[in-house]
């Protein structure tokens, strides 16, 4: 009887992809932090989410994106596509950042509602992107297209009120 060794790999990708990920996360949470209390002062929807809540759905989003661009980076080939997707998970990185930036860091709600737009398109893109070459790692990115719609809602609305 053959006996089969049993192979691990073990890709360096997968600590860097998740590190960078939530590095993004981190420095958002910081941009967030910012502006607190601020945001306690301004007039919000009684629909508005807690902060416990969307701190959780954030995180969630977090590690599906990490796990979608797990899946690009080690089952995509590495033609024109590849490098397409994952320019759009660095622009929507930064858009993420910005949106922070430009919502608690600065107050500029108006503004902000145009940076969780233009990060709706970039998530958008993704998962049309994805769809055809990784069209699990495209699924995984949907949660997080359904919660920038509805934060980019919430953000005009709060604009709107104040």
């Amino acid at each position: 009887m053959k006996r089969r060794k049993l192979k691990i790999s073990f890709k360096f990708n997968y600590l860097v992809i998740p590190f960078i990920v939530f590095a993004v996360a981190w420095a958002g949470s910081i941009l967030t932090q910012k502006g607190m209390e601020w945001y306690k002062t301004i007039n919000l929807p009684v629909w508005t989410p807690k902060g416990s809540f969307i701190g959780l759905v954030w995180t969630i989003i977090f590690i599906l994106s990490v796990i979608s661009l797990l899946i690009v980076w080690n089952k995509v080939k590495r033609k024109n596509i590849f490098w397409w997707i994952i320019l759009f998970f660095v622009i929507n990185a930064g858009l993420n950042l910005f949106w922070s930036e430009l919502f608690f860091a600065n107050h500029q709600i108006g503004w902000a509602v145009f940076g969780a737009g233009l990060l709706e398109v970039t998530v958008l893109a993704l998962i049309g992107l994805t769809s055809r070459v990784a069209p699990i790692a495209s699924a995984l990115l949907i949660p997080y297209a359904a919660w920038v719609g509805f934060a980019m809602y919430l953000n005009y609305i709060i604009w709107m009120m104040n």
